[in-house]
């Protein structure tokens, strides 16, 4: 099992199997085995160029919501690394299909799309720092967690090996790693040592849970 901190593990434990749903949705194994039809995964890539943008200004909001200057530096490496990496992997993707940034940028932003991303910074709006990473969370570890599995068990011809190398690799993990260091820090400097016990706990837990059923639906927008 991916370790990414306590904070995380307990949350997944807690929504289980929403959890499964996500990391094991039907276009997750269409990506392992290869039988995704290329259309859905470019209709998905074009939501979600469209989706980085929204959880990058989440991110950026986390800078704002930070407690300290090592909170926001850890927020604002990661707005750099969605806005100059990953968003690049989508777009050298869409290119290689014959999809311009252009054709991206001028895409409509699905339903399910905006109602995921406005959730993200709503929490980030109306709560504090604790609740704006509660659901960011399931995304970034979420992505790691697949990656990983996928780089063990996809298929050697898989059409999407590029996609699962990048949320495998060492720089991504790299970035998990850190988020779910800052999740856990976060937590302890604002609920204690023993967190669990805090009135605010299982509130913190149901945001989480909610963001991960509305990464399930996202994948609904890339199903053939």
């Amino acid at each position: 099992m991916t370790s990414y901190g306590h904070a995380f593990a307990a949350w997944r434990a807690a929504c289980q199997p929403d959890w499964d749903a996500y990391t094991r949705h039907s276009f997750v194994e269409g990506l392992r085995d290869g039988t995704l039809p290329q259309s859905a995964f470019l209709t998905y890539l074009v939501q979600d160029y469209l989706f980085l943008q929204n959880f990058s200004r989440a991110w950026a909001l986390a800078v704002v919501k930070a407690g300290d200057l090592t909170e926001m530096q850890t927020c604002s490496t990661t707005v750099h690394t969605l806005l100059n990496y990953e968003m690049d992997l989508h777009v050298r993707t869409c290119a290689s299909a014959g999809m311009d940034r252009e054709v991206l940028s001028n895409a409509q932003e699905a339903v399910t799309n905006i109602a995921y991303t406005r959730y993200v910074l709503e929490a980030g709006y109306s709560g504090d720092f604790l609740d704006l990473l509660a659901a960011l969370m399931p995304c970034v570890l979420g992505y790691g967690e697949i990656g990983l599995r996928l780089a063990r068990e996809a298929a050697p011809d898989t059409p999407y090996r590029n996609w699962i190398d990048t949320y495998a690799g060492e720089e991504y993990q790299a970035a998990c790693a850190e988020a779910g260091a800052l999740l856990d820090s976060a937590i302890r400097k604002r609920l204690g040592d023993t967190p669990e016990q805090s009135p605010r706990w299982a509130a913190l837990s149901d945001r989480f849970a909610t963001a991960t059923r509305l990464e399930v639906a996202f994948w609904e927008l890339g199903k053939p």
